[in-house]
């Protein structure tokens, strides 16, 4: 794997995502096939391709406010749409020439990129290797809710499972990571994202 490249699960036209939430966001949202009140459309969201860091974030689904995993699929146009539009959280010289030009490239965004250490299974650190997070904010998030979401999974009992050390280790080769890919970003201005591979 390079330092930095998209890795996630897709297919020709859908690419899944990972988020955590509360049963009271979880649960009216896979009835209802989106996100829907009380999932507020005013904040910020983010987004993970990477199954191993969402269980990283949330613990196996065990930290307050996190107890429901969901595996998002979502149109490949909109997550290219979502790229093509973002800007790094954090400055970084060998982008931006300096802070006011960074500033002005996160005004300007509605897409919020971070690169933050892939993990294991274990959740421990992947040396060298970085995993994307993207947060969407204002037209983003509403594209999200209503044109980008295909399908909502509930993978709750999934990553309750892996919390046990003994079931991890028996299930280590067919976890979802088994099937990440390093997605193809075509004409996407990688340099805005912190020289992006893939």
């Amino acid at each position: 794997m390079n330092e930095r490249e998209i890795r996630a699960t897709f297919d020709d036209t859908t690419i899944r995502v990972y988020q955590a939430y509360s049963p009271h966001i979880a649960l009216p949202a896979l009835d209802a096939g989106t996100f829907v009140s009380p999932f507020k459309m005013s904040r910020m969201t983010w987004i993970k391709p990477s199954f191993c860091w969402m269980m990283y974030r949330c613990g196996y689904g065990m930290k307050p406010g996190q107890e429901m995993v969901l595996g998002i699929d979502i149109t490949r146009e909109g997550f290219d749409w979502a790229l093509r539009r973002a800007a790094l959280s954090t400055f970084t010289p060998s982008v931006h020439g300096n802070h006011e030009e960074w500033k002005k490239s996160l005004a300007s965004a509605p897409v919020r990129v971070q690169w933050d250490p892939e993990r294991n299974a274990n959740l421990e650190k992947i040396d060298g290797v970085r995993s994307i997070q993207m947060g969407l904010s204002a037209d983003a998030v509403a594209l999200y809710v209503h044109e980008w979401i295909t399908n909502i999974e509930d993978i709750t009992p999934l990553a309750h499972s892996l919390h046990d050390p003994g079931s991890r280790s028996k299930r280590i080769f067919d976890l979802p990571t088994a099937a990440e890919r390093r997605y193809p970003i075509g004409p996407i201005p990688s340099i805005r994202l912190g020289e992006l591979e893939g």
